[in-house]
């Protein structure tokens, strides 16, 4: 296997860069000399990186919606209601699925289609498709900046076209665009085409344009322990980092349990910056962003705008950069403009009052972020073992021996050991640690969390806790209790 943490040369990046835009005739439209004129001449309001700068200077946590459709003045109709409406911080243009598996015919289907019928027949934008003067009057019709969400294993294309467009973040990477949503991608090869996509922005920042990247933090968002999205958040970052990314959001999926969330904003911080540190990475800006709640919503709107509030403030008062926010109608299937501007209403409201307050100081906070770190660590450091000192290779050796899995991940590369359950206080716990290589300090602590549970509901520590936790937020509940 050929694949290392290291920067693309030029002349390798060269060679590939044909071969991906001629995968589509969009492709044609690029140039980036011209491109990077584009950005230059962009005010600063539409910066990205120069918003989540001022804000996390300023204490402040901006909002952030999902949202994307199929035609280019429906999505702006969308994103300006959004921004207006919602009193969005930052905007998202949420890519379609065809896009995202590079079916780029289909997608094409899907837009006719949607032009026949006047509604979206594609559950997000086919960017490639419309190529970069289409993507560029979105970007141009709007006062704030634009982030690109995908999902996509393969984001070449996808990545020249929408950065050539004018959009100013960038979601994902190798692994967290894979193993969640992929079932036979090859994982070295994934991490292989991000590094290609990852020095394309190493490139615009060497041409003085700074791009975000925000590796994918909830991974399945199902009952994810927090070490392991941090560890496969801080690889993603070594490893745009060595492409060139100046500027890096990593990210968390709100799990529930408000110490915990709380305690891992804050050490995801701190251990992306350290290991940044430890391995010659000195001028990265890293920022943070907390998923609302991802697992199911309860129906009734006024039950979800509840779970919706509640992420906002786990957001608030652990001083995440920015918070992904959710929408009252999660649990029915794509919003209307008007629920998705009522979620962000609901949670700029609390942002707001919860501004000059946070529990980073908290002795509880510091205890489970301790807990958080030591778990972590045990992880990246045994990954880049198994790599002799390569976090690239390490990362596919990690998967392969389960050091780093995935909970509920549908990929091939994922051995799928792990069990993770609440403990008695809602915290996302080992049930079963698999292959993770934890200390047996830190096991006993996990065994020890879990059989407090199982005294206090009088039940033993099993599987049916992990089915019960699943299901409870639904149920108006956060742990599974037995009835």
């Amino acid at each position: 296997m050929d694949l290392a943490n290291k920067k693309l040369s030029n002349d390798v990046f060269y060679s590939i860069q044909q071969e991906v835009l001629n995968q589509w005739p969009t492709g044609a439209d690029v140039n980036f000399d011209e491109a990077v004129a584009f950005h230059k001449k962009m005010p600063s309001n539409k910066m990205f990186a120069t918003k989540l700068a001022d804000a996390d200077k300023n204490g402040d946590t901006l909002i952030q919606p999902r949202a994307g459709v199929a035609l280019p003045e429906m999505l702006i109709e969308l994103l300006s209601y959004l921004e207006t409406e919602g009193e969005a911080d930052l905007l998202p243009t949420t890519i379609d699925s065809y896009t995202r598996l590079n079916r780029y015919n289909e997608a094409d289907i899907g837009i006719e289609e949607s032009k026949k019928t006047g509604r979206s027949m594609l559950n997000g934008f086919p960017a490639v498709n419309y190529g970069v003067n289409i993507c560029r009057e979105v970007i141009m019709r709007l006062k704030s900046p634009v982030q690109v969400r995908h999902g996509t294993p393969d984001a070449r294309l996808l990545t020249e076209i929408t950065l050539a467009s004018g959009f100013t973040s960038y979601e994902g990477g190798g692994i967290s665009y894979n193993i969640p949503y992929s079932k036979n991608y090859a994982l070295d090869k994934s991490i292989k085409d991000w590094q290609y996509a990852h020095r394309l922005i190493g490139l615009y920042a060497e041409a003085g344009v700074l791009i975000n990247i925000e590796p994918f933090g909830p991974l399945t968002g199902t009952l994810v322990p927090p070490c392991i999205s941090h560890a496969v958040a801080v690889i993603e970052a070594l490893l745009a980092a060595e492409q060139g990314v100046k500027d890096i959001t990593v990210g968390y999926g709100q799990c529930g349990n408000l110490i915990q969330d709380v305690a891992a904003i804050k050490s995801l911080r701190i251990i992306t910056e350290e290991y940044l540190a430890k391995y010659g990475y000195h001028d990265v800006k890293v920022t943070t962003v907390l998923h609302q709640w991802m697992g199911g919503f309860p129906q009734d709107e006024s039950k979800a705008f509840s779970v919706i509030s509640w992420g906002a403030a786990a957001a608030a008062l652990s001083n995440a950069t920015k918070v992904i926010v959710k929408t009252p109608h999660e649990a029915m299937g794509i919003p209307t403009k008007e629920a998705n501007a009522a979620g962000l209403k609901a949670s700029k409201q609390l942002v707001s009052m919860l501004k000059d307050q946070n529990m980073l100081s908290d002795m509880t906070v510091m205890a489970e972020s301790e807990m958080i770190l030591k778990e972590t660590r045990c992880i990246l450091d045994k990954t880049y073992e198994l790599g002799n000192g390569d976090f690239a290779l390490g990362s596919v050796r990690a998967f392969e021996a389960g050091v780093i899995d995935i909970p509920f991940a549908p990929s091939r590369n994922n051995l799928g050991k792990l069990l993770p359950a609440r403990d008695n206080t809602g915290a996302v716990r080992f049930l079963d640690v698999g292959n993770i290589p934890l200390t047996d300090e830190i096991k006993d602590f996990h065994r020890e969390r879990m059989e407090e549970r199982g005294v206090y509901e009088k039940r033993p520590v099993s599987f049916q806790m992990v089915v019960d936790d699943i299901y409870a937020i639904g149920k108006g509940h956060l742990v599974g209790r037995p009835k």
